[in-house]
């Protein structure tokens, strides 16, 4: 509940409640529309209470920091899909990772320039 996780915190209500109009923070409701923070959410509010502060950021800085910090963890979720998905291709043709070739990178030259004169 939003008066348990303010006191835990030392923050007053209306601060959880600022950040939940910015979007900075968005906990579940119950059925009866009580706020419910999960502990990604309080995670969540650790990270934006030290930005704020320890490191004197502003809820603009705090929404872009935490946009970037949601995307690079999208972006690793996608990696990751990618490096099992090629892990699983490169078994279903039957071969062994251990037993790749050392010059399976192809070394690329800079491309060839040549200046011209105006």
């Amino acid at each position: 509940m939003i008066s348990a996780v303010a006191e835990m915190y030392d923050i007053h209500p209306q601060t959880l409640r600022l950040y939940e109009r910015e979007k900075l923070l968005i906990p579940s409701r119950t059925e009866g529309n009580t706020r419910f923070y999960t502990e990604e959410d309080l995670e969540r509010l650790e990270f934006i209470l030290k930005l704020a502060r320890e490191l004197g950021v502003n809820l603009a800085g705090i929404e872009i920091i935490l946009n970037m910090r949601d995307r690079m963890s999208e972006m690793e979720r996608q990696m990751q899909a990618f490096v099992e998905f090629t892990r699983q291709q490169w078994f279903a043709r039957g071969a062994d990772p251990a037993e790749a070739s050392p010059n399976a990178m192809v070394r690329v030259p800079p491309p060839f320039l040549i200046r011209t004169r105006r």
